[in-house]
């Protein structure tokens, strides 16, 4: 396993410099500058690109990236706290943990209601619990997250006034339900889907039979027996779904004026501030690689049938 978890170690390394050279390129083919404003002169723009170092080759800019990174050192905002860096921007000021409070949320209630949901779906199938399920699941997998979150907003927040319009801080529990219910819904049906499909897979398998032969009760097959096997799909969407969930929620934290990460994402995409676009997309990147590792490393103990090795790849 340790020879399996290294060699995946390295390939991360590599896979993490790829999408810094991709988004660097992206960055880059689009013209513009940070510093260009209505009041900045040529000469302006000019002494900020070398105050930054903008005004090299850009495969020197690339390079110190590298160099950067592998120290620990984000660099520094171009544009939108100027001067301040970018590490302190995001994890100091509250940023990424407030994104990650709130994705931690919602998956919270994604996995609690969806793997529930799934197995009472699969238990009564065939009955109008289960039709009822399957329409529900349908109908959360098919609205877009941001027409929910704008649908919430309206009617629970403007209209009944239930919760805070603009969660601004998240200072109260209110200012959650709908952040959290915008973004775990999708998660809670998917996954509810993916239980009762594998459910019910795993439940026409010979061990079934032979659990049933032998008088356990169906409630205990479904717990105990079917619901151990059928968790291997559910892990193995539970890794990215982290990583997007705490880093992705970019529509979510607009919506709600929540300023997380995903929401300043957005606004230093708009605003070119070329650093905080580059340190984001490596930190999410980066959650998504880890999680996947995760992932298959938690294979194992849900099913000691899984070898991890070199050779299985």
């Amino acid at each position: 396993m340790l020879i399996y978890i290294l060699k995946r170690i390295v390939a991360a390394i590599a896979t993490v410099v790829l999408i810094m050279a991709i988004t660097f390129v992206l960055m880059n083919t689009v013209p513009g500058s940070p510093f260009l404003t209505e009041k900045s002169t040529p000469q302006q723009i000019q002494q900020a690109n070398e105050k930054y170092g903008l005004d090299k080759p850009l495969i020197v800019q690339f390079k110190n990236y590298l160099v950067n990174y592998a120290h620990g050192d984000l660099g520094v905002s171009l544009k939108m706290q100027q001067g301040t860096p970018v590490k302190t921007i995001l994890f100091h000021q509250g940023k990424f943990q407030l994104s990650a409070k709130l994705g931690l949320l919602a998956l919270l209630v994604a996995v609690s209601f969806g793997i529930p949901l799934g197995c009472i779906a699969a238990y009564k199938r065939g009955t109008w619990l289960d039709g009822f399920l399957r329409v529900l699941t349908t109908f959360g997998i098919a609205i877009p997250v941001f027409v929910l979150a704008a649908t919430l907003l309206v009617f629970l927040g403007v209209k009944a006034g239930w919760f805070p319009t603009i969660s601004g801080t998240m200072t109260s529990w209110k200012a959650y339900i709908m952040p959290v219910l915008s973004l775990s819904f999708y998660d809670v049906c998917y996954i509810a889907k993916l239980t009762r499909t594998t459910m019910l897979d795993a439940i026409n398998q010979d061990y079934i039979r032979t659990a049933r032969a032998k008088g356990v009760k169906t409630k205990w097959i479904v717990l105990k027996h079917a619901l151990r096997n059928s968790l291997i799909p559910v892990i193995t969407v539970l890794g990215p779904m982290i990583a997007f969930i705490i880093a992705g929620a970019f529509v979510v934290e607009t919506t709600f004026s929540i300023p997380g990460i995903g929401k300043y994402f957005v606004e230093s995409i708009l605003n070119r501030d070329y650093t905080i676009i580059m340190a984001t997309t490596v930190i999410l990147s980066m959650m998504v690689i880890f999680m996947n590792l995760v992932v298959d490393i938690a294979y194992k103990f849900v099913d000691p049938r899984i070898t991890l090795s070199s050779s299985d790849e």
